[in-house]
């Protein structure tokens, strides 16, 4: 895309932010009595289409749609936006793999795409055809398959496809001229360390599950970080408050949930500074990730009203938005 292309694209995207939802609509819909009452507040504002039919799911499904149609009208190269996806795609494999493992369909546990949906998913794998699969994948589904079908070891198979993923965005991030793109990849890895970090601490895995599942990357020291989830929380904490995630580690002190919406904001302070940008793919990208973002946490919102969570803990649930 020339210069006028990106001025044309980004007067589109500064259109369509005005529609994105505020940290008000958020916290006006975590304090609604049921699911009923936040998707009528969603639909009034044109969420879903003629087919959701009063749905969550199909409301979030046509948001996903309309996402992805404006970023082909603006004709924005396919490879960065299939980058984005790779957590969705690598997710798809995993649950492609228990599926085929497990001869028990579970429709539910895949994510939307138009290349690797459930269908394709499975196929590749009953035919063994991983050929048909991005080239970044074909060797962790070959193996992650064949450990699976051998151990039965769902755990096991998590740790390969996810570090494969996370070596995978590292890798491709570093073929990206677009800043904000290498920046967020890499936000995206260093968090989901810690997160990896915290799960292994609290279901005490030890040294060896730790160097298998985290992946280097600039932000921080996997080796320092592994050390100090192998030992205790107070090493851990103590580690992330000295190499600059002080705020995680507060959030992490204060509950789980509020830990995981620490890990969601962070990134949403990475593309923040795009508001400002006009003339380059950035403000497009932030775009994207701001839909992903406030879609993801409307289905926190509607499952937390689905199963009778009280306000406060909803609220406790819910990340910020980007505008």
């Amino acid at each position: 895309m020339g210069d006028l292309d990106y001025v044309y694209a980004v007067a589109r995207i500064r259109v369509k932010e005005k529609s994105l939802l505020s940290d008000m609509d958020i916290s006006q819909m975590a304090g609604m009595n049921d699911a009923k009452g936040v998707l009528g507040y969603l639909e009034d504002r044109g969420w879903g289409d003629a087919n959701s039919n009063g749905d969550p799911e199909a409301v979030l499904a046509a948001e996903e749609r309309k996402t992805m149609e404006l970023v082909r009208e603006l004709k924005v190269d396919p490879s960065v936006f299939a980058l984005l996806k790779y957590p969705n795609l690598y997710h798809n494999l995993k649950a492609g793999i228990k599926e085929v493992c497990v001869s028990e369909e579970n429709p539910g546990a895949f994510y939307p795409d138009e290349k690797y949906d459930r269908g394709e998913m499975i196929r590749i794998l009953k035919e063994r055809d991983f050929k048909a699969l991005p080239e970044h994948m074909r060797a962790v589904a070959e193996r992650a398959l064949a450990v699976m079908l051998e151990t039965r070891d769902g755990q096991k198979c998590d740790v390969l496809v996810d570090r494969a993923c996370l070596d995978a965005m590292i890798a491709g991030g570093k073929k990206q001229k677009n800043a904000l793109l290498r920046d967020y990849v890499e936000s995206t890895v260093a968090v989901t360390n810690i997160k990896v970090a915290v799960r292994a601490l609290r279901t005490g895995k030890n040294m060896g599950f730790l160097k298998e599942a985290l992946s280097p990357c600039r932000t921080l020291d996997v080796r320092l970080l592994a050390v100090a989830a192998s030992e205790s929380e107070e090493s851990l904490l103590n580690y992330l408050e000295t190499h600059g995630f002080r705020e995680g580690a507060e959030a992490l002190k204060e509950s789980p949930s509020a830990f995981e919406r620490w890990c969601d904001n962070r990134l949403i302070e990475t593309i923040r500074p795009q508001k400002v940008n006009s003339v380059s793919m950035g403000p497009i990208i932030a775009y994207y990730l701001a839909r992903q973002n406030e879609i993801k946490t409307v289905r926190i919102i509607l499952t937390a009203k689905a199963n009778g969570f009280s306000e406060e803990a909803t609220r406790e649930r819910v990340r910020e938005m980007y505008v």
